[in-house]
């Protein structure tokens, strides 16, 4: 794969009385065809990347280029090919879904009818063609987050940059929406760079996962080696007799757990799990309600959140 957008050494710091790096020299690329999550807590630096990515945020260091190209010398150019879509934006509001969208597709060199023919299919698929004649000012919160999809993706662009999607969008909407993006990373080649607060979104979207910690990097790999890093399985039993034995079992085994009333929950390889349940079957520990849960991204995220800084 070739990349289709290369971040080196970015950089933005606010003020000059008191400097505020909100973005902290990151590098990273974005591959074509793929799909890659810039995630993170609140505060991290996504957003600020995304904006200095479109050029919407100047940046103070650091260089950016998509398809080879610097941002800053052929930013006309290069945005003919790159789109946005966030929950937290809007179009304007006095206009009506398809002038919004007309608008937008002159800018884009298309024809009235040509962008129709394009932004219509969308709008259905996407549950909105009714809305074709109203005011945007009157769309829900769900249904502008929709339409900015619409916008993001009738133009055909080569690279989406998309700022928490489906944020405001009911499960089942989402979920059309993550089906939506693998579609046309398939059928069209689209590398999409992706944020999110929705760590199971993200797994089944994400070739691979950046995380932004105070404006900086720490972490960028595949979503299953981020999961695998926290420590593998957790395998939680009610017990009604014999729990002495239990942690006894654990312990020997140097096995990480916690207890709470009845219920014992212990953190261990996936290959462990068997052997340990047969251990306490020969210790005649009963045990009922097991609950095994696989590492997950969601985990990774709430380590990084609570690590102290």
């Amino acid at each position: 794969m070739s990349s289709v957008l290369v971040v080196r050494n970015l950089k933005k710091v606010y003020g000059k009385k008191k400097p505020f790096t909100a973005v902290d020299g990151i590098s990273f690329s974005l591959e074509e065809g793929e799909i890659l999550g810039l995630l993170g807590p609140n505060g991290s630096g996504k957003t600020t990347t995304i904006q200095m990515l479109l050029g919407t945020l100047s940046i103070t260091e650091g260089e950016v280029l998509y398809f080879g190209k610097d941002f800053v010398r052929h930013r006309s150019e290069i945005l003919e090919s790159v789109s946005f879509a966030s929950t937290y934006t809007s179009l304007p509001g006095i206009l009506t879904v398809e002038e919004n969208l007309e608008v937008i597709g002159r800018f884009y060199g298309l024809s009235p009818s040509e962008s129709e023919r394009r932004y219509d299919p969308l709008l259905e698929r996407f549950g909105i063609l009714e809305k074709k004649k109203k005011r945007v000012g009157s769309l829900s919160a769900g249904q502008m987050t929709r339409l900015m999809l619409v916008k993001a993706f009738f133009t055909q662009p080569k690279v989406v940059l998309l700022d928490e999607p489906t944020a405001s969008l009911d499960p089942d909407m989402a979920q059309e929406i993550c089906q939506f993006l693998l579609e046309q990373r398939e059928k069209n080649g689209l590398s999409i760079l992706f944020t999110s607060h929705k760590m199971a979104e993200a797994t089944k979207l994400c070739d691979r996962a950046i995380f932004l910690r105070d404006g900086k990097i720490i972490a960028n790999d595949l979503p299953m080696n981020l999961a695998k890093s926290t420590g593998g399985f957790r395998l939680r039993l009610l017990i009604p007799d014999g729990m002495k034995r239990a942690t006894a079992i654990a312990e020997e085994r140097k096995f990480s757990h916690t207890v709470e009333h009845r219920t014992i929950e212990i953190s261990l390889d996936e290959r462990e799990i068997s052997s340990f349940l047969t251990a306490l079957g020969k210790a005649e520990v009963q045990y009922a309600n097991i609950r095994i849960e696989e590492p997950s991204l969601e985990n990774y995220f709430l380590q990084i959140s609570r690590r102290k800084k």
